[in-house]
């Protein structure tokens, strides 16, 4: 091996070197990053689920206070909430399922709300 050949082999390996040192900075760029994501996914989660307890709380209530009478309309509207759909049309969402049969405050307000 020639002196030229061994600076050239020496250059690449200070160059793979380099490269190796900045992905390592990009991996560690990346870590931080997605430790914040699974923190505000784990405080996002938490809300949703203190949510959830708040709006079945507040179904209990509505429901404690006895039956109302509701027109043939809001009747329909309720059997198809109970069925799983939405009835409210916030950002469109009539008609489409509701996750999980999870409670919508917007759909309940459509069927229970007071109307003037």
């Amino acid at each position: 091996m020639t002196t030229m050949d061994k600076r050239e082999l020496a250059n690449s390996i200070d160059e793979i070197e380099a490269q190796a040192r900045m992905l390592l900075q990009n991996i560690e760029v990346i870590k931080k990053e997605m430790e914040k994501i699974v923190e505000k996914n784990a405080e996002l989660e938490i809300e949703n689920q203190h949510i959830h307890e708040r709006l079945q709380e507040l179904a209990a209530k509505d429901k404690s206070r006895g039956p109302k009478e509701l027109s043939k309309s809001r009747k329909n509207l309720e059997k198809l909430y109970e069925e799983g759909f939405h009835v409210c049309n916030v950002d469109n969402m009539y008609g489409s399922r509701r996750l999980n049969d999870e409670p919508c405050v917007f759909c309940q307000d459509v069927i229970y709300g007071e109307r003037k």
